[in-house]
């Protein structure tokens, strides 16, 4: 996602009676070059988004496979209680795989501009118009991630209260929240992510536990790039990563913070390279008679999409209100 790619800016300008916007021979094509260039703009753009992606089991979308994505998860075997017996070789066991398939959906926007805009704008606005879109793209695919862990069933709710109804301007997001939610996850046996769970968590929820003097720094315990996206610090064995992108309910006494926190393996995801995230950009002439004047480009993109919880033990979603919840709408 680092790559740097030197571009010349002149070949999105045009001039008067000559269509020279992106044009590249017959038929407007893009070049190679430039089509690998919007295509890394808006992946490094989305990226930036993906907050919730980041710690699924990642499945590729194949070419000509279906809309059907198979999730596929390993049971633990049982304890080996039984003695074994003296140069006698026991019967030994085996893996029981079990799968879970969702169905991909297809998502996407675009902008269409004018070749008065893009002869007369100060700025590049295709690529401008790219890394808008890309933010949109990341944004979307993030929330679909988000939508799908936000359904958890595995709930620990601030104050000790019994339902989200139940919560009130005094059930902020505490430590002992997070110790309580990191010992459920170990007694069901969820195992870590690089030795710690990591939390996905509202800036708002994160200011009340940012207080406690046991919080420590992200850059403190991890080198930049052993960060993940997002990352602001750790306590209580959880590490956790901030987004404004992060579930959000409307409750009775305020809009209630979903801080989800995660083991390995808890969820699947489709992954957004290889057909997952294409960039689609059509230039000035490139529509024939529906738009014969040639005053018409756009630059759009389109994703297939999906997420799966795979083992709900092995995430739990603690509920809170804040000093900011009437800061936020819901997303939930």
């Amino acid at each position: 996602m680092n790559a740097i790619y030197t571009i010349n800016l002149q070949l999105f300008a045009g001039t008067l009676n000559t269509q020279t916007t992106l044009l590249n021979g017959e038929g407007n094509n893009l070049s190679p070059e430039m089509k690998t260039f919007y295509d890394m703009t808006l992946i490094d753009e989305a990226s930036a988004q993906l907050v919730h992606d980041q710690f699924g089991q990642k499945r590729p979308i194949p070419a000509n496979g279906g809309k059907r994505i198979e999730f596929r998860k390993f049971d633990n075997l049982p304890d080996a209680m039984t003695p074994l017996t003296e140069g006698v070789t026991p019967d030994g066991n085996k893996l029981n795989v079990s799968t879970i398939e969702a169905t991909v959906d297809q998502y996407g926007d675009y902008i269409v501009q004018s070749d008065v805009l893009e002869l007369t704008s100060i700025d590049n606005t295709i690529v401008e118009a790219t890394k808008i879109l890309g933010k949109q793209a990341g944004s979307t695919l993030d929330a679909v991630v988000r939508g799908v862990l936000a359904a958890g069933t595995n709930v620990l709710f601030s104050g000790g209260k019994n339902k989200r109804g139940d919560l009130t301007a005094a059930d902020t997001l505490s430590v002992q929240d997070v110790k309580k939610a990191v010992a459920i996850l170990r007694a069901n046996n969820a195992p870590t992510i690089n030795g710690d769970y990591v939390a996905i968590i509202h800036p708002y929820a994160a200011y009340d536990l940012m207080s406690d003097e046991k919080w420590v720094e992200a850059h403190k315990y991890a080198k930049p790039e052993n960060l993940y996206t997002g990352e602001i610090g750790k306590i209580a064995g959880v590490r956790f990563v901030e987004t404004s992108n992060a579930t959000v309910y409307e409750g009775a006494a305020g809009n209630v913070f979903g801080t989800i926190i995660l083991g390995e393996g808890a969820y699947g995801v489709t992954e957004i390279t290889g057909g997952g995230l294409q960039t689609i950009v059509k230039q000035k002439g490139s529509a024939g008679t529906g738009d014969p004047l040639d005053q018409r480009s756009s630059v759009g993109w389109k994703a297939l999409k999906t997420a799966e919880r795979l083992v709900e033990n092995y995430m739990i979603r603690i509920e809170s209100i804040g000093e900011f919840s009437a800061n936020v709408t819901p997303n939930a």
